[in-house]
């Protein structure tokens, strides 16, 4: 019964609009960066790393005096059998690589990995961040004939 009584009074406080409850005119507005300076932050970011998730394969993965030279003689012997595609030497702690192509997809990369097999046994698909592709964009002409 208690606990009723007080409920009650409760509401009747919040519901009487008593001048101590009363809200203020004065709104202070917080707002976060509009959509459109997001964007434009999103497209300088793009333009600055145009890099997106993809795979690439990995031929060569060691470390020591002369992997450095290992690596730059077989990106050489790549590029003479498959100029078409990227090749890319990287380096992280204790490692060189060396990653080839640029795929969208596991199934792209796997199916240069079959032709590539027989001359590269060792390698393997791997997920990395690739570069996107040069578009070839068609001029557009009035030229009917």
């Amino acid at each position: 019964m208690k606990l009723l009584f007080v409920v009650v009074i409760m509401i009747a406080v919040f519901l009487s609009g008593s001048p101590a409850l009363a809200q203020t005119d004065d709104v202070e507005l917080i707002t976060s960066p509009t959509p459109d300076s997001l964007l434009a932050l999103h497209v300088a970011y793009n333009k600055l790393f145009p890099v997106y998730p993809g795979y690439r394969i990995q031929l060569f993965m060691e470390s020591g005096n002369n992997a450095l030279t290992e690596a730059e003689e077989l990106v050489i012997k790549f590029n003479e059998l498959y100029p078409e595609t990227g090749t890319y030497i990287t380096f992280r702690e204790p490692y060189y690589r060396v990653r080839v192509g640029d795929f969208r997809t596991r199934l792209e990369a796997e199916k240069f990995l079959s032709q590539i097999s027989r001359k590269y046994p060792s390698a393997w698909v791997i997920q990395d961040d690739v570069s996107f592709p040069e578009l070839l964009i068609p001029q557009k002409s009035n030229d009917y004939e």
